[in-house]
C-alpha cells in the first residue's frame, strides 16, 4: 500500500520543529496574555464555545484541540488511504495552509496600516528562510505542489516585508477614534 508520494526526510524533520517550535510560542502566549487579562472568566476548548475558538485561557486545550484534529483527520486519512485523489489533495492542503499562514498578519498590517513591533530583520529572516526552502524544493524535485506553496510564501512574506518598510519609513496618520465624552480630559 503507497500512502502518497514519498519525500525526502528532512522536511519531515523541518515540520516536527516547526510544530514543535509553534507549539511553545503558543505556550509563551497563552501564558503572557492571561497574566495581562482582565476577565477573569476563563474559556477552554470543552466550552465547545464557536465565539472563544483559539482564545482559549490554558495551553492544554490549545494541545487537547490539536490532538482532536490530528485523531480526527489521521482516522479519516486512514480510512481514504486507498484514494489518491484524497490522499494528494490532503497532501497539498497541508502544503498550502503552511503557505497561507503569513495573511492573517499581512492583513492585520494593512487593516492598522501598521507594523508596530515587526522588525525588518525578523521578516527578512523568514522571507530568506522560505526562498532556501523553496529553492531545495526546486532543486530536490520536490512534488509539485511544494514548490507552488513555496513561492507563494515568499511573496507573502515580500509582501510583509514591504509593509514593514512602508509603514516605518512612510507612517499613516493615525486613525481618529471617536472618544467617549466621559473619558475625554478637560483642558
Amino acid at each position: 500500500m503507497l500512502f502518497g508520494r514519498r519525500f525526502e526526510s528532512p522536511l519531515l524533520w523541518q515540520s516536527i520543529i516547526m510544530i514543535i517550535t509553534m507549539l511553545l510560542m503558543l505556550k509563551l502566549c497563552t501564558e503572557v496574555r492571561v497574566s495581562n487579562e482582565l476577565n477573569v472568566k476563563r474559556r477552554s476548548f470543552a466550552d465547545f464555545d464557536l465565539n472563544y475558538f483559539w482564545h482559549w485561557s490554558k495551553f492544554t486545550d490549545y494541545v487537547q484541540c490539536v490532538l482532536t484534529f490530528t485523531g480526527v483527520t489521521g482516522y479519516i486519512t486512514y480510512l481514504w488511504l486507498d484514494s489518491s485523489l484524497f490522499v494528494e489533495t490532503l497532501g497539498f492542503l497541508a502544503v498550502f495552509t503552511e503557505a497561507m499562514l503569513g495573511v492573517p498578519q499581512l492583513y492585520r498590517n494593512y487593516q492598522n496600516r501598521s507594523t508596530e513591533g515587526m522588525s525588518i530583520k525578523m521578516v527578512l529572516m523568514w522571507t530568506s528562510g522560505d526562498t532556501f526552502k523553496t529553492v531545495y524544493f526546486i532543486l530536490n524535485q520536490a512534488p509539485f505542489q511544494f514548490s507552488i506553496c513555496g513561492l507563494l510564501q515568499v511573496f507573502v512574506d515580500i509582501a510583509i516585508l514591504l509593509q514593514v518598510y512602508l509603514y516605518s519609513h512612510y507612517p499613516q496618520k493615525p486613525v481618529s477614534h471617536t472618544a467617549h465624552p466621559a473619558s475625554t480630559k478637560a483642558l
